[in-house]
């Protein structure tokens, strides 16, 4: 009865394609970790409005009805979205905590596979209102897992170089740091993809 006198779907695609926005803007900032505060800067605005976004969806769940997939996938979709954003400011943060003056060739190569990923989970999102286009969704996160796996070879060779190469122990300890950060950033755009996949098979 009381169904009726509220809100059906909301706006949740809206805010779930505005903030896989937030999440590519912030991924090119990758490109900046050179110079930490202007990422930091940049990263911290998107993450922002990324949470904004969150808080939104919060509150549309608990005022939406009926809504387009089951709550609790909604409500882990968004927050996992919300941790790719987190784990791109973490890394600006060990950046500057730990004065990183140089991050080397192998974290700009792992920067340009997080912005790689990142536009794809945007893609992915894009596409979850009308599942019609579930091939070109499930298409796009089979391109996050391949990516992700090839950050992990990027992080072992880069890893093998650090220690092989590298006698200061602290600049070490730091390049180590970043490079798992960002090898991360994928790992959680992976996330997001298993739990768009798991979103096409229940309703495609």
């Amino acid at each position: 009865m009381f169904g009726r006198f509220m809100p059906t779907e909301g706006r949740f695609f809206d805010i779930f394609n505005a903030h896989a926005v937030c999440i590519v803007a912030a991924s090119k900032e990758l490109e900046l970790l050179q110079d930490a505060e202007i990422y930091k800067r940049n990263v911290q605005k998107a993450e922002k409005e990324a949470d904004k976004l969150t808080r939104e969806t919060m509150d549309l769940l608990h005022k939406t009805f009926i809504t387009p997939f089951d709550r609790d996938v909604i409500h882990k979709l968004i927050t996992t979205m919300d941790d790719i954003l987190d784990l791109m400011e973490d890394v600006a943060t060990a950046i500057s905590l730990y004065d990183v003056r140089s991050v080397g060739s192998e974290a700009s190569q792992l920067a340009r596979i997080c912005s790689s990923t990142a536009e794809r989970v945007q893609f992915a999102v894009s596409l979850l209102s009308n599942m019609k286009q579930t091939p070109q969704i499930l298409k796009a996160c089979e391109d996050i897992d391949r990516l992700e796996s090839d950050a992990d070879r990027v992080l072992r060779s880069a890893m093998s170089k650090l220690f092989r190469e590298e006698n200061d122990v602290k600049t070490l300890i730091k390049l180590k740091a970043v490079y798992e950060l960002l090898e991360t950033i994928t790992d959680k755009c992976e996330d997001v993809a298993n739990i768009i996949e798991g979103i096409v098979l229940e309703n495609a």
